[in-house]
């Protein structure tokens, strides 16, 4: 019999808060054998904030803070699933379709530059095209094109795992993400964190999902961090593609995210 580790150690020390929880009829989520369950906690509770938290919404993305959604953008974005409305900001004329243009022109807008534009371009709509197009047919898109109705058949492994198959949004799933990794409780995720994040969703022998969700989440923070974290009502929801653009077009601006001069960033902060 080998050794006890010290995380066997760890889980025995653990075994009143088990005991407790089981004599007192509450979920028990962290299991004796296994150290990892007490190091990344879901998010318990959600019932009393929010209604089935487990069942997934084919109509909003909704939170905590947020148990209805966004009434007005779920109202604009009516019979598009919580998937679909994240990426309707790129469908520049609403046919269904992206094109590799529209994916250039919405990341030109969003503030990236010229070589960030074109890169985005590319992992996107080379990559992504083919699977939704299946939905239509086994022939490949000669435009490239990313089709919004078929958008689920492009979900890759190693995701944050808040949209299910069909591209529903599982609030409970959302609600874990800051639950196991927003260390300090501040509703926001720090870059560390998010590596953390993506570190522990991986799958195995999964490097396509493992660099999209590196593209992915590093490309929101570049977009949307502030005071070098990203704030969970900004991830939250698609229809923060649209007042970013339109903050962009107001005198202020937009006063997110980290650039090298581009908008008047230096670094985290909006100098000019």
């Amino acid at each position: 019999m080998p050794e006890p580790t010290t995380h066997t150690i760890k889980a025995r020390e653990r075994k009143p808060y088990i005991k407790a929880a089981e004599e007192n009829n509450e979920t028990v989520i962290i299991a004796d054998q296994s150290y990892i369950t007490s190091e990344r906690l879901p998010a318990v509770f959600l019932a009393n904030a929010i209604e089935n938290p487990g069942v997934a919404r084919a109509n909003a993305a909704v939170s905590v803070e947020k148990p209805e959604g966004d009434l007005e953008w779920a109202r604009k974005c009516d019979g598009y699933s919580p998937l679909q409305q994240h990426i309707l900001f790129w469908d520049r004329d609403g046919d269904g379709m992206i094109y590799p243009w529209n994916t250039y022109n919405g990341f030109r807008e969003l503030g990236f530059n010229l070589f960030f534009s074109i890169l985005a371009t590319f992992i996107i709509n080379v990559n992504f095209s083919y699977p939704t197009r299946l939905a239509y047919s086994w022939l490949p898109d000669p435009w490239f094109r990313v089709y919004i109705p078929s958008i689920h058949k492009a979900k890759h492994g190693s995701d944050s795992g808040v949209y299910d198959p069909e591209g529903r949004f599982v609030p409970q799933l959302f609600e874990n993400l800051f639950s196991k990794w927003d260390k300090d409780g501040d509703g926001a995720l720090s870059l560390r964190e998010l590596f953390q994040l993506m570190h522990g969703h991986r799958c195995v022998a999964d490097p396509f999902g493992w660099f999209a969700a590196l593209f992915e989440w590093g490309s929101t923070w570049l977009l949307i961090q502030k005071e070098s974290k990203v704030h969970r009502e900004d991830v939250r929801a698609g229809s923060l593609f649209w007042k970013i653009r339109e903050a962009r077009k107001a005198p202020g601006g937009w006063t997110q995210g980290w650039g090298l001069g581009g908008d008047g960033f230096i670094g985290g902060k909006k100098m000019f």
